[in-house]
């Protein structure tokens, strides 16, 4: 039994570090995006719709895969999605067009699509009840940390090696990738929840369940302030002249202290309530973008700690919402990790694929502002969450 339990742990730490490194390739693109739009001459409306697809086809998949995947035992999902990943992101700087561009971005989402709500899943199955929360803390922090990484990793090698030396990187995904298909257990039966094999019922359930549709409104609340200023910000400090490197610095700043955030917010969960967690979340975003809009030029250094702190505050709520969700519908823990994850992820990149093109024209900042006040305004459905216990 020690053993056996034993192993559980390293399986969870194994899922951990995977979506770490994941999230690191995921992170890529965002500094370096207004490079490469240089390069392949295109504007920011259009690198905006560009991104939006790949948030998409990261995003808007992952119920899809999280059926399939409730219904395995096996790691296919997270073997290839790694893989994937690893593979066709880092490719999307040597890409000599457009097209070919789009396509390595698409290719490298789906691996995201594949890998969350299987490895979500998976810690959720390796948990025991009373530490679920605290591992998917864990889990959701290093995916954050990892995204918050990539930013800097991939401006370091741009500014110091150039755009096409990143592509080495894929041998860091590929190695853990083999690495967790020799380390990571298939399911057992005991551990596997009971099929779910109608496709439609099961979409019914999830998105004919009023709560459900309130925990996702607040997911995609959390997307769009996170989604928004990591994708507009890089082409607004690209034009006041700052390099690769400060961009991808700041932009890890603001999601490695994200990461904090999701590692602690458990703990903040205990003490003071779920709903407290998430309304701080939700209302802290607009003074603070409000503040950073009106000191950006003149304080710099201000600014930035003024978005690390807020990147802190917007991820305050990423899993407590995630498991409560999985405990309001337990049924379907993968699907409902793809909707809470990725569904709404990609609801709000088909958003911002407009929301591009109004910050093309009426300023980056203006728009930034706007989109905080959004979460602040929806702030008022939660409380209509009904209280359901989280750890």
């Amino acid at each position: 039994m020690e053993k056996c339990s034993y192993n559980i742990k390293k399986a969870i730490l194994w899922l951990c570090t995977a979506h770490f490194v994941c999230d690191v390739y995921t992170g890529f693109l965002n500094p370096i995006m207004p490079f490469i739009a240089e390069r392949l001459n295109f504007t920011v409306g259009i690198a905006t719709i560009i991104i939006s697809i790949a948030h998409i086809c990261s995003s808007m998949l992952q119920p899809l895969f999280g059926f399939f995947a409730d219904n395995m035992l096996k790691r296919f999902f997270i073997f290839w999605g790694l893989i994937l990943v690893s593979v066709f992101i880092p490719l999307t700087p040597v890409a000599p067009n457009i097209y070919l561009l789009v396509v390595c971005m698409i290719l490298g989402s789906l691996g995201g699509s594949f890998f969350h709500p299987q490895s979500i899943g998976f810690v959720t199955n390796f948990s025991k009840s009373k530490n679920c929360t605290d591992n998917m803390g864990i889990y959701m922090s290093l995916g954050s940390i990892g995204f918050a990484f990539g930013p800097l990793i991939a401006a370091f090698i741009t500014q110091i090696l150039g755009l096409d030396k990143i592509c080495w990187t894929s041998l860091l995904g590929l190695t853990l990738a083999f690495s967790m298909f020799c380390f990571i257990p298939k399911l057992s039966l005991s551990q596997k929840l009971p099929e779910h094999k109608e496709f439609i019922q099961s979409f019914k359930d999830i998105l004919g369940s009023r709560q459900m549709n309130l925990l996702m409104l607040i997911s995609m609340m959390k997307s769009l302030i996170t989604n928004g200023s990591c994708i507009l910000l890089p082409f607004l400090w690209k034009s006041m002249g700052y390099s690769a490197f400060y961009i991808g610095f700041a932009l890890f700043l603001f999601v490695f202290a994200g990461g904090i955030g999701s590692l602690i917010s458990p703990y903040i969960e205990k003490h003071a309530g779920s709903k407290t967690v998430i309304y701080i979340s939700m209302l802290g975003t607009f003074p603070m973008m409000l503040l950073f809009g009106l000191i950006y030029k003149e304080h710099q250094v201000l600014s930035i700690a003024l978005f690390t702190l807020m990147g802190f505050t917007t991820m305050l709520a990423q899993p407590v919402t995630m498991v409560w969700a999985q405990k309001l519908l337990p049924k379907y823990k993968s699907i409902v990790a793809g909707f809470i994850n990725g569904f709404c992820w990609g609801i709000v990149a088909l958003c911002l694929s407009v929301v591009g093109m109004f910050a093309q024209n009426f300023g980056i900042m203006k728009v930034l502002v706007v989109l905080s006040v959004i979460p602040a305004a929806c702030s008022y459905f939660v409380k209509y969450l009904e209280r359901i216990r989280t750890d």
